[in-house]
């Protein structure tokens, strides 16, 4: 399951990314970390996989054939056949592209959006701050798979409304990690030197307050995508997220429950696709904690 805004985390305000080593000390002690290793292969390999399917499908994800409805897998079908015949193995590879390009638009959509709405309301503060603050607690009194279901419910199914509801159900959290960050950076005393020297708002903002808040946003766009991933997913199993024929994994369990006893690869191959690749981002998302934080670094 992914891990939530429940994770605690901190930044190590000593560590500047820019310094020269810096960043090769942070990838050798990101290297250290095995299951962030193994975590960072898998999704490679799924990534490229998505890239390359219609070079990688071995037959038309569309084609139909009713003569052979529900085959086991095979040397002919590596992955079986679904209720309509079509090629199981085809449809996961193809599935692939839509599961991550909605879990990763939808976290980088919530991420944009919400680090400029925490870093603004963080800086300016006064009503500005109250008012985006008390926006962000109606969001967050929502369950967040409800709020999902709600927004698709009145903008109705498809993938781009899809990217949209899970976005919206992020961006609050993206909006109170920076804002605190943000706090807690104004009264350092580079900020302070930076407003003695004359620096405009625009360059305090997004040159120091922006830059030396990416760290923990690394860590919530991994987990952030992992959560996309599994809520495009259920939405889609609803009957509310990606529409057929469309091969999406979701979808394509929410099909095979209905033949679990005649084809259970059915549901099988679709969901141990999702679990992987969830699986896969968390131990990514795991690894950049480990390299960001200053009490791993003890």
């Amino acid at each position: 399951m992914a891990i939530d805004n429940d994770r605690t985390m901190t930044i190590d305000q000593n560590t500047d990314m820019t310094d020269e080593g810096g960043g090769q000390k942070l990838w050798r002690r990101y290297m250290r970390n095995r299951m962030a290793l193994i975590g960072t292969v898998i999704l490679a390999a799924i990534t490229l996989v998505a890239l390359f399917a219609p070079w990688i499908a071995p037959q038309c994800i569309y084609e139909q054939d009713l003569m052979r409805r529900f085959e086991p897998p095979s040397s002919e079908n590596w992955l079986g056949t679904d209720q309509v015949g079509r090629d199981m193995f085809s449809r996961v590879i193809f599935g692939s592209r839509t599961s991550l390009v909605v879990g990763f638009s939808a976290a980088f959509t919530a991420l944009v959006i919400g680090s400029l709405l925490g870093l603004f309301s963080g800086f300016f503060g006064g009503r500005f701050d109250d008012l985006i603050m008390r926006l962000v607690d109606v969001m967050m009194s929502f369950p967040g798979v409800l709020l999902a279901i709600l927004i698709v419910s009145i903008i109705g199914p498809g993938t781009v409304n899809v990217v949209l509801a899970v976005a919206a159900w992020r961006i609050p959290i993206f909006a109170r990690v920076v804002r605190s960050n943000v706090l807690s950076l104004k009264q350092m005393d580079f900020i302070e030197a930076a407003n003695a020297l004359g620096a405009s708002t625009s360059r305090i903002v997004f040159r120091h307050l922006a830059l030396n808040s990416l760290p923990p946003m690394f860590i919530y766009l991994s987990f952030s995508t992992a959560t996309a991933i599994l809520t495009a997913a259920a939405l889609s199993f609803l009957g509310l997220g990606v529409q057929p024929p469309t091969p999406e994994w979701g979808l394509m369990v929410s099909v095979g429950r209905q033949f679990l006893r005649r084809a259970p690869h059915l549901i099988m191959v679709p969901g141990c696709a999702i679990f992987i690749t969830v699986l896969s981002i968390n131990f990514v998302g795991d690894g950049l904690r480990d390299v960001f934080d200053p009490k791993l670094k003890m």
